[in-house]
């Protein structure tokens, strides 16, 4: 049975992962202000399988690497947050552009937008970590099936990836052109993301740090 901190420990991780600039949220906008809603959901269809591609992957291999060695998963608790903190200075750092800058993109067919949505995913770094150092740390040991967990888990991330991903592709046009008239609120939208990856990196070192059972939830 999947503890209520792990389920919210997710989710949060999920929220703060899915609202930080990155590849995936990078090509989403910019598909669906450059070529259209369509093709911005076509493309989000491509990151979903990605998402399920590393989900698998990922807890068939844990599953077992998990269950012979416990002791790594205070490595991977401490990875994944050096992780977020990097991640959130990326996102705060002076010069940096917002995901939302309009910019021009090539008008590709359906079978291309899906495969590039896939294949940014696959290659993003930030959801191969995500996958590997971060969600696995909410798989505890003494409470049921390692697999099943990890792909209950995986599953809400991918359920909370999905519905941020399609709300910001459905008003990426609209939040571009607001957003371009007032430089305030491009600076606004990074700095309560990085705050929020840095809030959640501590919370991650520090959770586990007296003495609490090897895996830990953020709730």
């Amino acid at each position: 049975m999947i503890e209520q901190s792990a389920v919210l420990g997710v989710v949060a991780v999920a929220l703060g992962m899915v609202l930080s600039p990155g590849p995936n949220m990078m090509y989403l906008v910019s598909r669906s202000i450059g070529q259209g809603r369509r093709a911005g959901v076509i493309s989000l269809a491509g990151v979903v399988v990605g998402f399920l591609v590393y989900l698998l992957a990922t807890n068939l291999g844990l599953a077992v690497l998990l269950a012979a060695f416990p002791q790594i998963l205070t490595a991977i608790r401490l990875a994944g947050a050096a992780y977020l903190l990097w991640l959130a200075w990326k996102t705060v750092k002076p010069g940096g552009a917002s995901v939302f800058t309009v910019q021009e993109v090539p008008h590709d067919a359906p079978g291309r937008l899906f495969g590039m949505g896939l294949m940014t995913n696959l290659l993003n770094p930030k959801i191969a970590i995500l996958y590997i150092s971060v969600i696995p740390q909410f798989v505890a040991l003494d409470k049921g099936n390692v697999l099943l967990q990890g792909i209950v888990l995986g599953g809400l991330q991918i359920a909370v990836a999905t519905t941020v991903n399609l709300s910001i592709v459905l008003i990426a046009g609209g939040v571009a052109g607001f957003l371009a008239a007032r430089p305030f609120w491009l600076r606004v939208q990074r700095v309560v993301m990085g705050g929020m990856l840095g809030v959640l990196a501590v919370m991650l070192v520090f959770d586990n740090s007296a003495g609490a059972p090897p895996v830990v939830g953020l709730g």
